[in-house]
C-alpha cells in the first residue's frame, strides 16, 4: 500500500460524529455506517473551532500534492490506513480562448481525468477505501456506472482488500479492462446502475461486503470535497463566480458545497459562494428536471439513455442535497444532448488541449444555455469540472437526439 508522506500531520482525531442530512440527528463516527436510520446520506462533522487558527491555508505550504494535503478535515485518524495513489491536486486549466468562445469573464477547466485511474472518483473511493480499512471491511463492493469501479478496483488493491463491481454490459471497453488488470471480482449486468446496485446489495447481505456505492456510505463525499479546497488554493485565495459540475449521483457537487461552509466555519472564505450548475444528459436529467419543477427531490428517471455512462444514473439518494446546494447558491440545472457534448469535446480539445470525457464536453456545452437564461453573467469567473479522460471513452459514439429525448 503507497502511503502519504512529507509535511502531513500524524494521527488526528478525525470526525467527531456522523449527522443526518434529513434530520440534523448525531451518531458514532467510528463504526462502519451506512445510510441514517431517516434512509439519508451521512456527513462527517469535525471540530472546526478547535481547528480555527491552527489549520489555515499558511500550513498547507510544502505538504504533498494530493488530497491527504487536508487531512486535518477528513476521517481517516491513523497515516497507515491513508491509502494513496497520488490523487487530487488537479491541474486548473486558465483557458481565454474558451473564455472568449463561451462568451465569459474568464473560464478555467478543473481536469480530474489527470487523477490516477483516469477520472473524479479516485477521490471519493480513495477516501471510502481508506475509511472502511480503517474501521476493519474485509471486502469491497460497488455498483458502477463505470469509472468507479475502475476506482474501486485501484484503491481496494493498494490496501489489499478484495473488491466486487457490477457494471453495466455497455460500459466502456477501457474501464472493463482496467478493472480487470487491477484484480477485481467483475461483474456485467444488462441493465443501468441502479440495477446493478439491487446485485450489490444482495451480495453485501449474503457475503459481508461492504457496499461503497454513492452517499450510502459518508466518505466518498469527504474525498470529493477536496475539489472545493484545491480551487480555493490554485485561485490563491479566493472561489469563482460558477462552478459547472457533470452531475449522476451529485457526490462532488455536495462535497464542494460542504467544502465551502467548512472553509467558512474555519475563517478561510466569508459568506461567498460560487453559483453551483448542474448539467445533465437530455436522456438521463431527473435534476433539471426537478430543478425547473421547484421539487426537494428528484424521483426516478425512465428508460435513461446516453453515452456519457457517468451521467447515466436515472435516481440519487442525495438529489435533495444537489438541488438545495443549487437553490441556496443562487445557481441551476440544464441538460444537453449527447452530440452537444461530444461537440464540446472536440471544442475543448482544440482550444486547451485537454481531452475531455463526454462529461467535461457537457459543461461547456451547459454554459450557452445558462448564458441565455440570464444564470452566468458576461463578466463571471467560471470553473469547468473536466471529471474524466476522454481515452476511457474511444469508441463509444454519442446517441442520437431521439434516443436522448427527455422522459416527463
Amino acid at each position: 500500500m503507497s502511503r502519504s508522506s512529507g509535511a502531513l500531520p500524524g494521527r488526528l482525531p478525525g470526525a467527531s460524529h456522523l449527522e443526518c442530512t434529513a434530520t440534523g440527528e448525531s451518531f458514532e463516527s467510528e463504526r462502519l455506517a451506512g445510510l441514517s436510520p431517516a434512509g439519508k446520506p451521512f456527513f462527517a462533522r469535525y471540530d472546526l473551532d478547535a481547528l480555527r487558527g491552527h489549520f489555515t491555508p499558511g500550513v498547507l505550504a510544502g505538504r504533498s500534492p494530493t488530497l491527504w494535503r487536508y487531512a486535518e478535515v477528513l476521517p481517516v485518524r491513523e497515516p497507515a490506513c491513508r491509502v494513496s495513489l497520488g490523487e487530487g491536486f488537479t491541474p486548473l486549466l486558465d483557458s481565454p480562448r474558451m473564455a472568449r468562445s463561451l462568451d465569459v469573464g474568464r473560464l478555467w477547466i478543473k481536469d480530474e481525468g489527470q487523477n490516477p485511474t483516469g477520472s473524479f472518483k479516485d477521490r471519493g473511493l480513495c477516501m471510502a477505501v481508506s475509511r472502511a480499512l480503517e474501521l476493519g471491511a474485509t471486502a469491497l463492493a460497488i455498483p458502477s456506472a463505470g469509472n468507479a469501479a475502475g476506482a474501486t478496483a485501484a484503491y481496494g488493491a493498494a490496501a489489499g482488500l478484495p473488491v466486487h463491481v457490477v457494471v453495466p454490459t455497455d460500459t466502456p471497453a477501457p474501464i472493463l479492462a482496467e478493472i480487470r488488470a487491477l484484480g477485481a471480482d467483475l461483474r456485467l449486468l444488462d441493465g443501468l446502475i441502479s440495477d446493478c446496485g439491487k446485485v450489490v446489495r444482495q451480495g453485501c447481505d449474503e457475503h459481508g461486503w461492504w457496499d461503497l456505492s454513492t452517499l450510502k456510505e459518508p466518505y466518498r463525499i469527504e474525498g470529493k470535497k477536496t475539489m472545493g479546497y484545491e480551487l480555493f488554493e490554485q485561485l490563491a485565495g479566493r472561489l469563482p463566480d460558477a462552478i459547472v459540475y457533470p452531475t449522476g449521483g451529485g457526490t462532488g457537487l455536495v462535497g464542494m458545497w460542504k467544502a465551502f461552509d467548512e472553509m467558512e466555519q474555519l475563517g478561510w472564505i466569508g459568506t461567498e459562494r460560487p453559483k453551483m450548475f448542474t448539467v445533465q444528459a437530455a436522456g438521463c436529467a431527473p435534476i433539471v428536471r426537478a430543478w425547473e419543477e421547484g421539487r426537494e427531490d428528484a424521483g426516478t428517471w425512465e428508460n435513461a439513455a446516453t453515452y456519457a455512462s457517468g451521467l447515466r444514473v436515472p435516481g440519487a439518494v442525495g438529489d435533495f442535497l444537489v438541488l438545495r446546494a443549487l437553490r441556496e447558491s443562487g445557481g441551476g440545472a440544464v441538460a444537453v444532448q449527447d452530440a452537444e457534448m461530444a461537440e464540446w469535446v472536440a471544442a475543448m480539445g482544440t482550444a486547451t488541449g485537454v481531452f475531455a470525457a463526454p462529461e467535461g464536453g457537457a459543461t461547456a456545452a451547459a454554459v450557452p444555455k445558462l448564458r441565455a437564461m440570464g444564470l452566468i453573467e458576461a463578466e463571471d469567473e467560471v470553473v469547468l469540472f473536466n471529471t474524466g479522460s476522454g481515452l476511457k471513452y474511444v469508441g463509444m459514439e454519442p446517441l442520437a437526439a431521439s434516443a436522448t429525448r427527455p422522459s416527463r
